[in-house]
């Protein structure tokens, strides 16, 4: 067991970029000892050497989460380590190429599917499993949703599904979690400005056929909301909060 057993432990997927890393980092402000998932090694890596520069703890366990085996290693190496897990920020998603779905190759929809919901399933069962038999019993699992959970951006149809996926995934992690104290809650993210959303600030389709640019926000709007919701004791939930950018298109027509 760490001599790190006493803290609180959070597991960040996704954690070597964008919404996960400025999450991973304001979690380890507030003390938690986190641990960075992800597939790439060296940002992890990189991320843990920062924790231990700034005298915080952190575990880099490189992980695909579309993989099952990847992800019971994942969480072997928690309990092994920790004990013990108290909030799972499932983070990791990709996008598919922006086409109609009759021109959308099947491994790029089963590529979504299975980051975007597999990932989130596998993560979120190994997390409920070890918070079910830890003591004291419970803990928090927090899914990253996107505002696709609820409304569709054009030639957006594997991410918008996986994400109504995620929203259900939620609710029923919230419904069967209630008798071991298991908490379920969701973050639905508008234009969070990372590497890889960027490109909307020069110009991205909208539903009327235009071309225009979108406001975005700080990452760290997004990992201060992340961290309000772990900060509440289990006998509170935000289920769904909705983060976005005041003026992006989304409340309302086109």
């Amino acid at each position: 067991m760490s001599d790190n057993s006493t803290s609180r432990i959070a597991l960040v997927t996704g954690a070597g970029s964008g919404v996960g890393r400025a999450t991973a980092l304001g979690l380890l402000q507030d003390g938690f000892t986190v641990v960075l998932a992800g597939r790439r090694p060296e940002p992890l890596a990189e991320l843990s050497q920062v924790a231990a520069h700034a005298g915080q703890h952190a575990l880099a366990v490189p992980t695909d989460v579309r993989d099952a085996d990847s992800v019971e290693a994942l969480f072997a190496k928690i309990e092994q380590t920790y004990g013990r897990l108290d909030v799972v920020f499932n983070n990791a998603g990709v996008n598919a190429p922006a086409v109609t779905m009759d021109e959308l190759p099947l491994e790029k929809w089963k590529n979504v599917i299975d980051t975007n919901i597999t990932g989130v399933f596998l993560c979120a069962r190994a997390a409920f499993g070890l918070m079910k038999r830890q003591t004291p019993q419970g803990g928090r699992i927090i899914n990253n949703g996107s505002v696709s959970a609820h409304t569709p951006r054009p030639l957006s149809g594997p991410y918008t599904a996986s994400k109504h996926a995620v929203l259900g995934l939620t609710k029923s992690i919230a419904l069967d979690g209630r008798p071991f104290n298991i908490v379920g809650s969701q973050i639905d993210i508008g234009n969070a400005l990372t590497e890889l959303s960027v490109r909307m600030t020069k110009g991205v389709l909208q539903a009327n056929g235009e071309i225009k640019p979108e406001p975005m926000i700080d990452v760290k709007h997004i990992a201060d909301a992340v961290r309000y919701i772990a900060s509440l004791p289990l006998s509170a939930n935000v289920l769904n909060m909705t983060v976005m950018a005041s003026a992006m298109p989304f409340a309302g027509r086109g």
